[in-house]
């Protein structure tokens, strides 16, 4: 027993001997990875091991093409996972799924804390009080969006003022963790610039409402000639075209409906509109910071920041720049705008499908017209056919070999031919002319 005892106790010191490297092998700080700046891909996880590079070339392949804008207008390519999107973004994994193809003429603009997730048409980005994502910038729809935001930008967010000492005057320093960023307050010199993530939907929505406005154009120049030709010349070609036209009508007005149905949803709910200033959230949790740490130190590094002895104006920034949460005026402007831009490319819409209606209805009523004749014709000519039977009655009566004393008779044949015939006309005009008085048949 006691040497099964003390065995047993140096092979419990061996095998916690052997496992105490791999312990300290599995609280080794892992080492840092250094594929995310190589390649230009966040998130994206390193490490040593098969396992990890594994998971590495899985992930890259999901990975998709990103274009990041800041506010000054500065972009860069990236390649970003979904894992990468949802901690750079801060918006839940199922947000991305209408980013999808899955979704690709969809329309959506969605409120997050940190985020807006902008989907119209063929424009998908994910866009920050900070910066804007641009998913597939390379794409030929989306390139006109991303120069768009290339010339835009720079100029948007530079605030115009017009002294040099106003601007060091009304400005507050705010830390963002990786910079400071300047805060203008409402002057008399400050012309009023929407927020970035405004100026950024604005762009997508005039690049969106402008697409759509030249497609309903290009339809719109083709759709009268076809239309005209199809009223002169009802053919199986014409009408082909016709029914292409027609449906591609139809598919864009749906499209041109899902967005203009979008901005309506966001223009009966002040809430989500007042969701989506995600600079005024941004300013108010920096200036709560500002305050808290304020309050901890005594007030010094506010009186570093604010001093109180420049202005009244200047002594109450932090408590100026809150803004009432229910204003949302600017964005409602701005909807409204493009809700009007919409609604006039819908009517356009509105009114070529009416003017298809329109043809219809008149091929409708040529075709009517065309069978009418051909039923009078039809009529006519069964008339005809009926006294026609008549005489051929008369003729076949005439005909059995019977005998009869009329073929003793010489000279009548020509006499009785022409009294039959004779008859059998008038019997046509007798029916006819009851067809024309019942109005069975036409003038």
């Amino acid at each position: 027993m006691g040497k099964n005892k003390g065995k047993g106790l140096l092979s419990f010191r061996s095998s916690s001997l052997r496992r105490r490297p791999k312990k300290a092998a599995d609280h080794r700080p892992p080492p840092s990875p250094p594929q995310q700046q190589t390649i230009g891909t966040l998130g994206s996880p390193g490490g040593g091991g098969g396992g990890a590079l594994v998971k590495t070339k899985k992930k890259a392949g999901v990975a998709r093409l990103w274009m990041r804008f800041d506010r000054s207008g500065q972009s860069e390519l990236v390649e970003l996972d979904k894992n990468a999107i949802i901690r750079v973004a801060a918006i839940p994994a199922r947000d991305l799924r209408i980013l999808g193809p899955l979704f690709s003429h969809s329309s959506n603009i969605l409120a997050r804390e940190k985020a807006m997730v902008v989907n119209l048409e063929f424009i998908k980005a994910i866009v920050t009080a900070e910066e804007v994502l641009v998913l597939d910038p390379l794409s030929h729809e989306v390139l006109p969006f991303v120069e768009q935001l290339r010339q835009q930008l720079p100029y948007k967010t530079q605030p115009k003022l017009h002294g040099h000492a106003e601007e060091q005057e009304n400005e507050l320093l705010v830390s963002t963790g990786r910079q400071w960023l300047p805060v203008p307050e409402p002057a008399d010199g400050l012309q009023a610039e929407l927020p970035f993530e405004f100026q950024v939907l604005e762009i997508a929505l005039e690049v969106v409402c402008t697409y759509l406005d030249s497609n309903v154009a290009d339809l719109e120049k083709g759709a009268y000639p076809v239309l005209d030709e199809l009223a002169r010349n009802v053919s199986t070609k014409n009408l082909e075209h016709v029914r292409s036209l027609k449906s591609n009508l139809t598919r864009l007005l749906a499209r041109v409906q899902k967005v203009r149905d979008e901005i309506e949803h966001l223009l009966d709910d002040n809430h989500d509109m007042a969701q989506l200033y995600l600079t005024r959230k941004w300013l108010q949790n920096q200036q709560s910071e500002v305050l808290l740490g304020a309050t901890a130190s005594n007030a010094f590094a506010t009186a570093a920041l604010v001093p109180h002895h420049g202005s009244n104006r200047s002594g109450s920034l932090i408590t100026s720049n809150v803004v009432d949460d229910s204003d949302v005026e600017d964005l409602e402007m701005l909807l409204e705008a493009y809700f009007m831009q919409l609604d006039g490319t819908r009517n356009k819409i509105l009114s070529v499908r009416e003017y298809i209606d329109d043809t219809e209805d008149y091929v409708n009523i040529q075709l009517d017209s065309h069978r009418n004749e051909l039923i009078q014709l039809q009529l006519t000519l069964t008339i005809a056919s009926f006294a026609i039977a008549f005489e051929t009655l008369i003729a076949g009566m005439f005909g059995m070999n019977i005998p009869c004393t009329l073929y003793q008779t010489h000279g009548v044949f020509w006499p009785f031919v022409g009294g039959i015939t004779a008859a059998s006309i008038l019997l046509f005009f007798i029916v006819y002319g009851y067809a024309r008085w019942k109005k069975l048949l036409g003038s």
